[in-house]
C-alpha cells in the first residue's frame, strides 16, 4: 500500500510512496490570492463555531488533524456552465469547480498548517460535464497523451487519496486505468474485484504517516469504496471483468487489515449515500450504504461519503458493536462544498486514538477561483467551449423542454426521431427488420431548448446531458404496457376536478425526471386520476390496439437497458442493437447530415395526460 508521510513538526509537507525509497518534495500550490483570502475561509468556519489554528496543537498533548474532502466533482474544473456558455449560477448562489475548491483547501492548509491536513475525494470525478465527455471521447487523453484536466488539477492540489465513483466506469476500464496512471494520489476501490474472485481490481486502501515532534507518529488509513450499482449502470463496460461487493462486506474485510497494519485512525471514503436505500432491486447490495458501514463495521473513525449530491455537514452514527459514534460528512456536488473534519487524537496506552471529532461543510462561494488552478486547465477549458459552440444544423422553429415532463414536446420527439432512424438502419436486413421500431426518451433537463436558427453542439448537449449509448431490445405489447405503467408512477394521483398544476404533479415520491420515460411510435394516454399501475389507456400502434404478444423493437439508452431505474422487462429483453454509439453524438451526426431540424416533420402527439379520460391540456 502507498504510504504518505506528513510531518507535524515541519511546515513543509513531504510525500513518498513505498515503491520509491527516497522522499520527494511535492510542489506548493498555495496561490498568493489563496493566502490573502484566508480570512474568508476562516470566517466561514467561525460562523459555525469552528476552532481556528490554535486547535491544531492543544497544550494538553493531544493532536488535532484536519481531513478535508470533496465528492461528485463530475469534471467541473472552473466555475463555468458549458450549457449556458456562462459563469455558473443558481438560485442559491452556489459556485462550482475544482479551482474554487483549491482556494478553500489552500486557505485551510494555511490556517491549520499543511502538515496537519489530509485531502480525500469520494468519487464521480471524470464524468458529468462536456469537458469530461470531450477528453474521453472527442479528443481522448488516451490518444493524445495529454494529462486529463481533472488529474492535472488534483495532482497540483495534492490529494492524498481518491475513491472511485460509479461514473468513473462510464468510459470503460481502459480509459479508467489510463486516468488512474495519470493520478499522483492513490485511487481506491476495495469492493471492486476481478470477476469471479475476491481479489481487488483496484487498490483497496492507503496509509499516511503524520510525524509528531517528540511523540510516536500518527498513522491514518483511508479505505475507498465504490457503488454496487456499477454492475447495472455500466454493465457493458464491466460485465465479466469487474464485480462490486457490498460496502459493508468489503469494509468488514479491510478495516481489520488496516488496523493490523498499524492504522491509528481509519477514514472511509465511500461513493455511497447514507439513506440505506437503493434505486435498483434487491439483487445487489445496498446502493446508499455509508451509514450502514458506520453502524455495522467496528474500527472506523470517520466517513467521507458522496453519490447523493446533497450537503450533509455532520452526522454521527453509533456503531452497534462498539457503541462508538462514527462521524460522517458529505460535501455537496460539483465542488460546491468541501467537508472539513477535525479529529482530536490522544495518546492512550501506547497508541493514538480519536477522542473527539466534528465536521462541517464549507461553501466554496466564500472564495474565488484560485488563478493558478484556472491556468492549469485554461487551454483545455477553452477547447471545450469552442467545441460546444460549433453549429450543427438550423432549426425552423424554437423548441423547449420546459413542459416535457407533462406534455409530448417536439424537442423530446427529436431524440426519439434520431433513435428510431439509427436503430431502423441498423436492423435492416435482419430478422427484426419486419418489426415496428419505437423509441424511449426521458426529459433530462427542463431548461433545454433549441432556438429558431443555428443549433449548436451546446444546445444538443443541454438536451441530452448524459453520456448514454444507444441500444435496442425486443419487447412485447404486454411488456410495453407494464413498462409504461411503471413510468407513470412519476405522477401523483390527481382528482379530475383539481386545478391544473402540472409542475406540482411530477416527481411523486422522489421519482426523478430522468425516470419518466415517454414512448414514441405507439399511442397512449396516462390517466393520473387513477392509482399507480392502472393508468395507461388506449395503447395502440398505427391506429390498432396493441396485442399482448405483438413484438416491437424498442430503442433505449444503455442506462435503462441495463436496469437503471428498475423498469420491468427491459433488462432481460433480447438485445438486437448495441453498437456503443453515444446518443448525444448520434443526435449531432443526424442533425449535421440533415442540415435542418423541422419539428412538423417529426413531432407527433402520441401520448397525453388525462383525468377520467379527459385530456388535461
Amino acid at each position: 500500500m502507498t504510504d504518505t508521510h506528513h510531518h507535524l513538526s515541519q511546515p513543509t509537507p513531504r510525500w513518498c510512496s513505498c515503491a520509491v525509497p527516497d522522499e520527494a518534495e511535492r510542489p506548493s500550490t498555495i496561490s498568493r490570492r489563496g493566502v490573502m483570502l484566508g480570512a474568508t475561509a476562516a470566517s466561514a468556519l467561525a460562523a459555525v463555531g469552528w476552532p481556528g489554528q490554535a486547535s491544531a496543537a492543544p497544550r494538553d498533548g493531544s493532536v488535532t488533524i484536519t481531513v478535508m474532502g470533496t465528492s461528485d466533482l463530475h469534471a467541473n474544473v472552473v466555475n463555468w456552465d458549458y450549457y449556458k456558455d456562462a459563469t455558473y449560477s443558481d438560485s442559491a448562489g452556489n459556485t462550482v469547480g475544482l479551482a474554487r475548491v483549491a482556494s478553500v483547501v489552500n486557505q485551510i492548509r494555511a490556517d491549520r498548517g499543511r502538515e496537519h491536513t489530509l485531502l480525500f475525494d469520494a468519487g464521480d470525478t471524470i464524468q458529468g460535464t462536456p469537458l469530461g465527455f470531450y477528453y474521453a471521447t472527442v479528443e481522448p487523453t488516451t490518444d493524445t497523451g495529454a494529462i486529463h484536466p481533472m488529474a492535472a488539477q488534483m495532482n497540483a492540489l495534492g490529494y492524498d487519496a481518491v475513491a472511485l465513483g460509479n461514473h468513473e466506469f462510464n468510459y470503460g476500464l481502459d480509459f479508467l486505468d489510463h486516468w488512474i496512471e495519470q493520478m499522483d494520489a492513490p485511487v481506491l476501490a476495495a469492493n471492486a474485484v476481478h470477476a469471479g474472485t475476491k481479489v481487488p481490481r483496484f487498490r483497496p486502501y492507503t496509509m499516511t504517516t503524520m510525524k509528531v515532534k517528540g511523540r510516536p507518529p500518527i498513522r491514518v488509513g483511508v479505505l475507498g469504496l465504490t457503488n454496487p450499482g456499477v454492475v447495472i449502470w455500466d454493465k457493458a463496460n464491466v460485465s465479466g471483468k469487474v464485480e462490486v461487493q457490498g460496502l459493508v462486506e468489503a469494509a468488514a474485510r479491510w478495516v481489520p487489515v488496516m488496523r493490523r497494519e498499524g492504522a491509528d485512525v481509519v477514514v472511509v471514503s465511500a461513493h455511497s449515500g447514507d439513506s440505506g436505500t437503493s434505486s435498483y432491486g434487491g439483487d445487489l447490495p445496498v446502493e446508499n450504504a455509508a451509514a450502514l458501514v458506520a453502524e455495522q463495521v467496528p474500527g472506523i473513525d470517520a466517513i467521507l461519503f458522496g453519490h447523493a449530491h446533497i450537503d450533509v455537514p455532520q452526522r454521527f452514527v453509533k456503531n452497534l458493536r462498539t457503541g462508538k459514534q462514527v462521524i460522517m460528512s458529505e460535501p455537496k456536488n460539483w465542488g460546491q462544498r468541501v467537508s472539513v473534519f477535525d479529529l482530536q487524537l490522544e495518546f492512550v496506552r501506547g497508541s493514538w486514538q480519536v477522542a473527539q471529532s466534528r465536521a462541517v461543510t464549507v461553501n466554496t462561494n466564500t472564495v474565488v477561483d484560485d488563478p493558478a488552478f484556472v491556468d492549469i486547465v485554461r487551454e483545455q477549458h477553452a477547447a471545450v467551449v469552442k467545441y460546444m459552440n460549433n453549429p450543427v444544423a438550423t432549426s425552423t422553429e424554437a423548441m423547449s423542454a420546459a413542459e416535457a415532463c407533462w406534455k409530448d414536446t417536439a424537442i423530446l420527439d427529436y431524440v426519439n426521431e434520431v433513435q428510431v432512424a439509427t436503430v431502423s438502419a441498423a436492423v435492416a436486413g435482419t430478422p427484426e427488420a419486419s418489426l415496428p421500431v419505437i423509441s424511449i426518451a426521458a426529459p433530462f433537463n427542463r431548461a433545454a431548448s433549441f432556438p429558431a436558427g443555428p443549433v449548436t453542439i451546446r444546445d444538443v448537449a443541454g438536451l441530452y446531458i448524459y453520456d448514454n449509448t444507444l441500444m435496442a431490445s425486443v419487447l412485447t405489447g404486454a411488456e410495453i404496457k407494464d413498462f409504461l405503467e411503471y413510468s407513470a408512477k412519476y405522477f401523483t394521483q390527481v382528482s379530475p376536478t383539481a386545478p391544473v398544476d402540472p409542475a406540482a404533479w411530477t416527481n411523486f415520491q422522489g421519482v426523478p425526471d430522468y425516470n419518466y420515460d415517454q414512448m414514441s411510435g405507439v399511442d397512449y394516454s396516462v390517466d393520473i386520476s387513477q392509482p399507480v399501475g392502472s393508468r395507461i389507456t388506449g395503447l395502440s400502434y398505427d391506429g390498432v390496439p396493441v396485442a399482448a404478444d405483438q413484438k416491437f423493437v424498442v430503442a433505449v439508452n444503455n442506462y435503462r437497458q441495463s436496469g437503471g431505474g428498475g423498469f420491468p422487462h427491459i433488462a432481460t429483453a433480447p438485445v438486437v442493437y448495441n453498437a456503443q454509439v453515444a446518443i448525444r453524438e448520434a443526435i449531432v451526426a443526424y442533425a449535421s447530415a440533415a442540415g435542418t431540424i423541422d419539428p412538423p416533420s417529426f413531432h407527433v402527439e402520441n401520448w397525453r395526460l388525462v383525468r377520467n379520460g379527459v385530456p388535461v391540456f
